[in-house]
């Protein structure tokens, strides 16, 4: 029988994820180095790699690149990219407005077995793609993860199987074999070269070997504050159609009390955004309690 992933196997994610550490003395070695880059070097570096990202995407899309790996800090633009990128390319079924059209789908969350063998049916034609955005849990499914290989194998023809009879496949008309020709992107904070787990590291190392794989490699504040500048300058919040100076001010507040954030990232600076929008008078001292620590 196929294995379920239940709130016991998320709870033994979440413990073997614990076991990845914040290799300090690294970001450490990296802070030194940066002091001899300019912010305009390390500027073009990040956009450099962001590039490379949507070029990538691109790739899979069009079907020349099977599958990537994105991984990298929370909050610095990685789903944000890969969804920007896709949905240009899905143009006439957001017009439509018939999610049927669209030839991908982003998967958050708790996946089991069964459910990632319809999902790659349903996306088995070529240049569809399935983007699994922190869909960590099917890593410790030993049938998802033959699947997965399966799914992402080298080989010229890609035959995936379901051996075990199913009333919910028969249900949804899903064979118990078919060719997936379409492609794949995982989007994850984990560093990979961090985790400690014997298992998760076999896990990630097969999953990898059958994947490109980015590392956007943003560990350091200063990097981060120079994406968040970027993004900015770049558009982020033109939509909230804030009064003159109020995007240097946000950016400006983050920067001055980056060592309190909760997380020193874009989705940050969008709650600063709300706040000032909303409380214009008193979004810093709101800010100071909602999304700063030990700041109330």
């Amino acid at each position: 029988m196929a294995k379920v992933v239940t709130s016991k196997m998320l709870m033994a994610l979440q413990s073997e994820v614990k076991t990845l550490e914040v290799d300090t003395t690294a970001i450490k070695a990296k802070e030194a180095q940066l002091k001899n880059e300019t912010d305009e070097d390390i500027l073009g570096r990040l956009r450099d790699r962001f590039e490379i990202l949507d070029d990538m995407t691109r790739a899979v899309k069009a079907g020349k690149v099977r599958a990537m790996i994105v991984t990298g800090p929370p909050g610095v633009g990685k789903s944000y990219g890969v969804e920007n990128v896709l949905s240009k390319h899905d143009v006439f079924a957001n017009v439509a407005q018939d999610e049927k059209l669209k030839k991908y789908e982003v998967v958050k969350g708790a996946m089991s077995a069964l459910g990632l063998y319809s999902k790659l049916y349903h996306y088995k034609d070529a240049k569809n793609i399935i983007v699994f955005d922190d869909c960590d849990s099917i890593l410790l499914d030993d049938v998802a993860l033959n699947i997965l290989k399966a799914a992402l194998d080298t080989s010229k023809k890609r035959t995936i199987s379901w051996n075990t009879d199913s009333r919910l496949l028969r249900s949804e008309g899903v064979p118990d074999k078919f060719d997936f020709k379409g492609g794949a992107i995982f989007i994850t904070n984990l560093k990979f070269e961090n985790v400690r787990s014997k298992k998760l590291q076999e896990h990630l190392a097969a999953l990898e070997s059958r994947c490109h794989f980015i590392d956007l490699r943003m560990d350091t504040d200063r990097e981060k504050v120079l994406r968040i500048k970027q993004i900015v300058k770049d558009g982020m919040l033109d939509s909230y159609e804030l009064e003159d100076g109020a995007k240097d001010e946000i950016v400006n507040f983050i920067l001055e009390n980056r060592s309190h954030m909760r997380e020193l990232s874009l989705r940050t600076v969008l709650k600063c955004a709300d706040l000032k929008k909303s409380f214009p008078a008193n979004w810093q001292n709101m800010a100071r309690v909602t999304v700063m620590k030990g700041m109330a």
